[in-house]
């Protein structure tokens, strides 16, 4: 039986990446792939769901990634973190960012960066598995699956 391999497992190969410590990354250079990932999953579910014009998809996926969501998917979550994720998600919350969000409080805005600096950490630690569910969870415990 052949090994699955991971997009992360893949560019590294492809690319010829180091290995390197995530513990040193930065809250905000977790929480810019984290960012991506986040992204890259919603759009993946929404286009698999149906084909329709790009206008549509993008009303779609706007729904889901913006800081007012993602500080309320941090919040249905709270109770299912691991002492280590809950850390990821703090030091993402807390690190001082130099951009804020136009549609969002900067309490919103915090909250999306921690939770994208976790999404970063899972999918840079090759926890995709966790990630997914994570999201899953979340948008079922609010009640907005897509």
């Amino acid at each position: 039986m052949e090994k699955s391999v991971t997009i992360l497992d893949a560019i590294k190969e492809k690319f010829e990446c180091g290995e390197v410590d995530i513990r040193t990354y930065s809250p905000l250079t977790l929480a810019y792939i984290g960012d991506a990932i986040y992204d890259l999953v919603i759009r993946t579910v929404v286009v698999e769901r149906a084909n329709r014009s790009a206008k549509n998809l993008h009303k779609t996926v706007i729904r889901y990634v913006n800081a007012r969501t993602q500080a309320q998917m941090i919040e249905a979550l709270e109770d299912e973190l691991s002492e280590e994720e809950t850390a990821v998600y703090h030091r993402g919350r807390n690190a001082k960012a130099y951009t804020t969000a136009k549609n969002a409080s900067v309490a919103e805005y915090r909250m999306a960066t921690g939770l994208e600096a976790l999404f970063g950490y899972l999918y840079m630690n090759g926890e995709t598995d966790r990630l997914l569910t994570l999201v899953r969870l979340a948008l079922e415990k609010m009640d907005i699956m897509l």
